[in-house]
């Protein structure tokens, strides 16, 4: 910190190569969520893809002098008729490895993939497994007359699971982080898709953190859409329907904060974003790129 004299007044400014090297960081890894599933035909949906996985620390270990990997996962695309939710791709700091999201379940391949937190199963298929600290599991098909189609799961709680318009399908919730000195929820799982065949038209809605909304159809025409994850908050796409396609799944995002006492990075790449909040110097990729302190 140095001081600067301005019209008779002492004025505090940051400095960023006062103080010493930082020890160690906080830190939020979140990959990219995974894709919803569905059809693209007259019918049936598709679920809800699942969340990115999301690991995050406020003492992390970090040494000077050598560069540090920052990988930031990309969300999971769509591909194939029916279509197929693919996974979400990793995001890495240093040791730190965060799992992409699982893809959405449809008739293509009924059980949502297992991932950092799994997709959503559909009709008699089974939700895909979340990784241990990192997110939960798909909801379970429904099963039912209806083919209904679940919601993928979040950092925060599993799918839930709709039977043939009975329930809705929404995405599990995502987590709340502070570490940018606002209150903001990442890596909520994507909604699965419904039709009205069988029932009210009734959409699962993605979850919080980012979640895409599932698509709802008659058996003519689109009339919601289908939601994709929302971008660097590795939020699961929402599931398919009749008629609508189902959406890829948002890409993730790396975040790390240490005290604005201690010395900005001797160096970065892939620009991340630079931020001061409540005392801390933050740094935010959302493409890949290293640090060294």
């Amino acid at each position: 910190m140095s001081q600067t004299l301005l019209g008779g007044f002492l004025s505090a400014t940051f400095d960023p190569l006062a103080g010493d090297k930082p020890s160690t960081v906080e830190y939020l890894v979140v990959a990219g969520g995974g894709a919803g599933g569905g059809s693209g035909t007259n019918y049936p949906p598709g679920a809800g893809g699942g969340a990115g996985g999301l690991r995050t620390a406020a003492s992390f270990a970090v040494t000077a002098g050598s560069p540090i990997t920052v990988t930031v996962g990309a969300g999971g695309t769509i591909s194939g008729s029916p279509y197929l939710g693919g996974n979400g791709s990793n995001s890495v700091f240093s040791s730190i490895t965060s799992t992409g999201g699982g893809g959405g379940g449809s008739n293509n391949s009924t059980s949502g993939a297992s991932g950092g937190s799994g997709g959503g199963g559909f009709f008699s298929g089974t939700g895909g497994a979340g990784t241990s600290g990192q997110g939960f599991a798909g909801g379970n098909g429904g099963g039912g007359s209806g083919f209904s189609a679940s919601g993928g799961g979040g950092s925060g709680s599993v799918g839930l699971v709709c039977v043939d318009a009975v329930g809705i399908g929404n995405g599990g919730t995502g987590t709340c982080s502070t570490i940018t000195g606002s209150r903001v929820f990442y890596a909520g799982g994507g909604g699965g898709g419904e039709t009205t065949t069988y029932g009210p038209s009734i959409t699962g809605l993605g979850g919080a953190g980012g979640g895409g909304n599932g698509a709802t159809a008659t058996s003519a025409a689109p009339l919601t859409p289908s939601g994709a994850g929302t971008a660097n908050k590795g939020g699961g796409g929402g599931g398919g329907a009749p008629f609508s396609p189902p959406s890829a799944g948002g890409s993730g995002v790396v975040i790390l904060r240490w005290p604005q006492s201690q010395q900005a990075p001797a160096s970065t790449t892939g620009s991340p974003q630079i931020n001061y909040s409540e005392g801390y110097q933050i740094y935010t990729w959302t493409s890949s790129g290293t640090i060294t302190f």
